[in-house]
């Protein structure tokens, strides 16, 4: 039921280094956070630190997806999402990278194929928020991406109920860990999934982009993204 099929939807034959890809070793530990990050705030920042801690990650990788198709309005030019990104990071275990752009892939389940593919013996988790698990099921093939690696989610405010009685949870429910496993994620086989309780950031995208339009004399001119969070 949960096996994937071939990788698909990309190509596959540009070496990461010579792709001007991060480097990852046969044996390590990555996390993957995607999203727009339009823009990037503190919580991806939390929700990344808590992942490398409690799930033992060697690194985390921002994928800075070119558009989410469960949005209906574009993000800013990627180039000002990557460069407002690293402005707030300066953990050098987070590395913000243009992985789709590179891939040519739209799709999460196509991505990680070619993550696959390229980076052989690399244990990959991805991450996310416990307000994605809520809509996980809306996802392009996200029984195949459960198949393909495991999940971490962070609990975030006013999701962790809903997202643990969500659709993709009650139906990966047999698979999910307990929190003190945690640790044993990353080597876990997929499907494997654990919800982890955090300290909670209230910050979102959406809602640093709406103060900023309602700051904005215009009422919807984009100001410069915050200043860094160290």
């Amino acid at each position: 039921m949960f096996r994937p099929p071939a990788p698909r939807g990309a190509s596959l034959h540009v070496p990461a280094r010579r792709a001007g890809l991060p480097v990852g070793l046969p044996g390590m530990r990555i996390g993957l956070l995607g999203g727009s990050f339009d823009p990037p705030h503190h919580a991806h920042v939390q929700i990344s630190a808590m992942a490398l801690a409690r799930f033992r990650l060697d690194r985390v990788w921002w994928l800075v997806t070119p558009g989410n198709p469960l949005k209906a309005h574009g993000p800013a030019p990627i180039s000002e999402r990557i460069a407002a990104a690293r402005r707030m990071l300066d953990d050098p275990r987070i590395v913000v990278t243009d992985i789709e752009t590179r891939l040519g892939t739209r799709v999460t389940a196509d991505t990680l194929a070619a993550m696959q593919h390229r980076w052989p013996g690399v244990r990959f988790v991805w991450l996310m928020g416990s307000d994605n698990l809520v809509q996980f099921d809306r996802w392009q093939r996200w029984r195949e991406i459960a198949a393909r690696v495991p999940i971490g989610v962070v609990a975030r405010p006013g999701s962790r109920l809903s997202a643990r009685f969500s659709r993709a949870a009650q139906a990966l429910e047999c698979f999910r860990l307990p929190q003190s496993r945690a640790a044993a994620l990353a080597t876990t086989p997929p499907p494997a999934w654990v919800l982890i309780d955090v300290p909670m950031s209230p910050a979102s995208s959406a809602a640093i982009r709406a103060a900023q339009a309602a700051r904005s004399p215009q009422g919807g001119v984009r100001l410069p993204t915050p200043p860094s969070v160290r």
